[in-house]
């Protein structure tokens, strides 16, 4: 019985009603079945994808191809899922799927950047520009930070000041990018201007003697202190050595106070930039 019958008064609303409760039924069965359905699936997907995590991890594969393969499966989850609820409701599996491949395809078309962004995660995988813990610096915008997270479609940066930078990975994939991280040693560059009225080979000497005494100064590379460049008010000092990675910044910021502090010490100048403007009267 349709509700055109109710109206054109060919049946009465209580017989309407009595007749409309098996499918009202029906569909409310349905409707916990489904949700059953989902909630158990989600449960177990879970449990299936964090063994699988910890599968991986003894097998010491690598922490971004762990993150991209956990989140391809959950989405695989989803819509396998999608289905069997759909095939609850009586819609067949057969039917959905090839729906669900064409909306696919017309979704494809409106969304190839994000086929660009799964297939930019693909390549990172392969080909391993980064992995999780590197720090980047993605050049085109400028963003940089220690990569967190490689997912299907993103990666997540985090910043020296604890932001959370998203980047896709088509992006990332088609860009160039600097891996800051990815040797284990660094070189430290130090520039240090003098006056030229000091003693050059005494503020060399001095400066290689705190490369010296630094412990963190890596004695497998040659340290190198030199004459950088004459400039207009000072001689330029470098000075070069090689430390861990992840001490590079700790190590650069100690040396240029230590530098500071033993250049004062000694009597030797830093000089800062100056014009000297010389007046003839005519």
């Amino acid at each position: 019985m349709n509700i055109s019958e109710l109206f054109a008064g060919n049946v009465s609303p209580q017989k309407w009603i009595s007749g409309q409760i098996p499918g009202i039924l029906t569909f409310f069965w349905s409707v916990v079945i489904a949700l059953i359905v989902w909630g158990l699936g989600v449960k177990l997907s879970g449990l299936i994808r964090s063994l699988i995590r910890k599968t991986m991890k003894r097998q010491n594969i690598d922490t971004g191809a762990i993150q991209f393969i956990d989140s391809l499966l959950k989405w695989l989850v989803y819509l396998g899922l999608a289905l069997v609820v759909l095939r609850v409701f009586g819609v067949q599996t057969a039917s959905a799927a090839a729906a669900i491949a064409s909306l696919g395809v017309t979704a494809g078309l409106a969304l190839q950047g994000s086929l660009s962004n799964f297939a930019g995660g693909v390549l990172i995988l392969l080909l391993h520009p980064f992995r999780v813990g590197d720090y980047i610096i993605e050049d085109t915008h400028a963003n940089e930070g220690t990569v967190i997270e490689i997912t299907v479609f993103y990666t997540k940066l985090k910043s020296f000041d604890n932001k959370i930078i998203v980047i896709p990975n088509g992006t990332l994939a088609n860009t160039s990018l600097t891996n800051v991280t990815h040797a284990d040693k660094r070189m430290i560059n130090l520039v240090v201007g003098i006056s030229y009225e000091d003693d050059i080979k005494r503020a060399k000497d001095l400066l290689m003697r705190l490369i010296k005494e630094e412990p963190r100064a890596l004695d497998t590379e040659p340290y190198r202190v030199f004459v950088s460049e004459l400039s207009d008010s000072s001689v330029k000092l470098g000075a070069r050595f090689w430390v861990p990675t992840d001490e590079y910044w700790n190590v650069h910021w100690a040396m240029l106070e230590k530098i500071k502090l033993t250049f004062d010490a000694e009597g030797i100048r830093i000089p800062f930039r100056q014009m000297d403007i010389h007046m003839d009267r005519t």
